[in-house]
């Protein structure tokens, strides 16, 4: 049996672990059972010994109709305070041993008694002994967007998803729905039963929680596939940042002139929905300890305007490199799209303490990347 716990460490008991797929959604009624069933028809059509471990389709006639023929493994009954419970039966999927199962509700709870506390853990341990795996949840439950998602009004999460279970996905498939859509559904009794509609538009189908709700699964998607790319093989072969999600650098010195920078660069990533990192760079001793008063303090201040901005503030030595080569290497190992740099002010200190011109340099040195030249008159928010 697979050793599991519930921060998602497993391991493999066949040598070879299954794959991983997980269809997302933003809200119920997007369509994932739906989706992830018609696929498992396919893919046995084409010789594919696929069986169904768990489904659950709310009395939806799209969604059972798409079951069809599929074989399905009989569930778990477990009795629990004198009433009888149905989970997945992981011994017989195991004894089966398709070459996938597909296993609905990924964000379940299992009922005291089962096999393990949580429907990932059971999912995990199929994965373990070499069994791909087609499944699908809500982007509320992923771990890695509860707080946000919970800050929705109507939008409860008492289930979640840990991010290291994520990461084993080796496809996360997002299934969209415009908010106008599945809300016209909701309407039409497709999602609920029609004494349940007028409720659920009022609360967690309200067009806001939908439309924020569709923008966090989109995010997810976006990042796990950058992730995926940065770590493939292919690439190396691609130059300059790669994925689709944006990310900005600013680059600041001193507080004054960067609090309008950052301003001015939070405004890009907003309207990016990208990330924003604030570097700044000098050359203090190695140790913070040994720093001077006034460094600390200018560090200080920098690191309250970038969290001020809810960006990520970088420190690099410069050593003996160029401002602009420290730039442009920070830009490449943070897969950076855009970088936004103030212009010197002619004869200003900065012109002595930097070694060439670093606007000048990334002019003639960067690529792939997006560079912002903001003026000094320019600065002001």
């Amino acid at each position: 049996m697979a050793e599991a716990d519930d921060q998602g460490a497993s391991h493999v008991i066949s040598g070879v672990a299954g794959q991983l797929k997980i269809f997302l959604g933003a809200a119920p009624g997007v369509g994932k059972t739906y989706t992830m069933l018609r696929e498992a028809r396919i893919l046995r059509e084409r010789g594919v010994d696929v069986v169904v471990g768990y489904y659950e389709t709310h009395n939806r006639g799209e969604t059972e109709q798409q079951l069809g023929s599929l074989e399905v493994i009989p569930r778990l009954q477990i009795e629990f305070q004198g009433r009888i419970f149905e989970e997945i039966d992981v011994d017989r999927i195991l004894a089966r041993r398709p070459a996938m199962v597909v296993i609905d509700e990924l964000a379940h709870t299992n009922v005291p008694g089962a096999r393990h506390p949580k429907r990932y853990l059971d999912v995990e341990e199929i994965l373990d002994h070499g069994i791909d795996v087609m499944t699908a949840v809500n982007v509320q439950h992923l771990e890695t967007v509860r707080s946000e998602a919970a800050q929705l009004p109507g939008v409860s999460v008492r289930e979640t998803i840990p991010e290291a279970f994520l990461k084993r996905a080796a496809e996360l498939e997002m299934i969209d729905v415009t908010p106008e859509t599945l809300r016209h559904r909701l309407r039409d009794g497709a999602i609920y039963s029609i004494d349940k509609v007028d409720a659920a538009l009022t609360h967690f189908f309200r067009f806001e929680n939908l439309s924020a709700l569709r923008e966090l699964a989109l995010r997810e998607v976006a990042e796990n596939v950058d992730e995926k790319l940065e770590l493939s093989h292919e690439r190396k072969k691609i130059p300059g940042p790669v994925g689709a999600q944006e990310k900005v650098l600013v680059c600041v010195n001193y507080p004054p002139r960067a609090a309008k920078l950052v301003a001015k660069a939070a405004r890009m990533a907003q309207r990016m929905k990208a990330d924003l990192i604030v570097l700044t760079i000098g050359r203090w001793p190695e140790s913070p300890t040994e720093w001077s008063r006034a460094d600390q303090e200018q560090m200080d201040r920098l690191r309250a305007i970038a969290e001020q901005y809810h960006g990520e503030l970088r420190m690099e030595r410069q050593n003996e490199r160029a401002i602009g080569e420290v730039i442009m290497e920070v830009a490449g190992n943070l897969n950076v799209t855009q970088v936004v740099i103030g212009q010197p002010r002619p004869g200003g200190r900065l012109r002595g303490l930097l070694t060439g011109n670093p606007t000048v340099y990334l002019l003639k040195h960067l690529r792939y990347v997006d560079l912002r030249i903001v003026g000094w008159r320019d600065e002001a928010p």
